[in-house]
């Protein structure tokens, strides 16, 4: 919806927030009409551009799990060659380009590209397998709605968690020891030569050429089950493994109760 109201506003050579606002004078920001925008607002912009409601509603992240917000890009992060246009001014933005948990695109399935050239290649090919698992998990999450036992976008938070090393590194090197590097072994040694800092749970969208590591990592935990997930928290300490257990007991639970129900339909 940004794209659209900002070649709106190119064509007319007025700033998008003015357009935005010309158009829905209490929207805050056009971040806001990507992720919240109302039935109300919907028809409103239908009847401003003579449209139909549902063409706005899919142009926007309205019907997108609440869970799945962070890993949903502020600016283009990736490509797609196929199906990007190349002749239009201002070049539209599609929704695949802002979609932090993907690696294909969901059109025509080819490999994503980094958008600002420069391509880097993964060194997480032997997990593309997984990571494609990790990718339908997350899409299905966010696009569908389909509810598992634990939330695939839960679990990229709590895999990019600080993770407890002895000897305690350096200030300087703390940044780089991430709880995916129990599963993900290879980030250790590869991180620092291929990146100066790495994503949080809180700004969890990867670069390209490392997103297949965690994608694999969802992927690996989510068919592992709690289990997992009770290793993987004693690899935190202090402030980290309180947030580490309070993002997964909802997790912990419903692994429980699932367990009670499968046990009881065996007696």
């Amino acid at each position: 919806m940004s794209s659209w109201i900002s070649r709106h506003a190119a064509f007319y050579v007025v700033p998008p927030l003015v357009m935005l606002r010309h158009c829905l004078p209490e929207a805050s920001s056009l971040r806001a009409v990507d992720l919240q925008l109302s039935s109300d607002q919907e028809i409103h912009l239908a009847i401003i551009f003579a449209i139909e409601p549902a063409l706005v509603q899919r142009m926007t992240f309205a019907n997108v799990a609440q869970s799945s917000h962070r890993l949903i890009s502020t600016r283009p992060t990736q490509v797609c060659t196929n199906c990007s246009p190349v002749d239009a001014e201002p070049a539209p933005i599609l929704r695949s380009q802002l979609l932090g948990w993907r690696i294909t695109c969901p059109r025509c399935g080819s490999q994503l590209r980094h958008t600002g050239g420069g391509e880097l290649p993964s060194p997480f090919q032997q997990y593309r397998v997984a990571a494609l698992r990790g990718e339908k998990l997350l899409d299905d999450e966010a696009e569908h709605g389909i509810r598992t036992w634990a939330s695939p976008a839960g679990i990229v938070r709590l895999l990019l968690m600080r993770r407890a090393v002895l000897p305690f590194p350096g200030e300087d090197e703390m940044w780089r020891f991430r709880v995916l590097e129990k599963i993900i072994p290879e980030l250790d040694e590869l991180l620092p030569e291929i990146c100066t800092s790495c994503p949080t749970p809180q700004n969890p969208i990867l670069p390209l050429h490392l997103r297949p590591a965690l994608l694999a990592g969802v992927a690996m935990v989510h068919s592992s089950g709690a289990e997992m997930l009770y290793m993987l928290r004693r690899s935190t300490f202090g402030l980290h493994r309180h947030r580490f257990d309070r993002e997964a007991m909802p997790f912990f639970a419903n692994a429980a109760r699932k367990r009670h129900s499968t046990q009881m339909q065996l007696i």
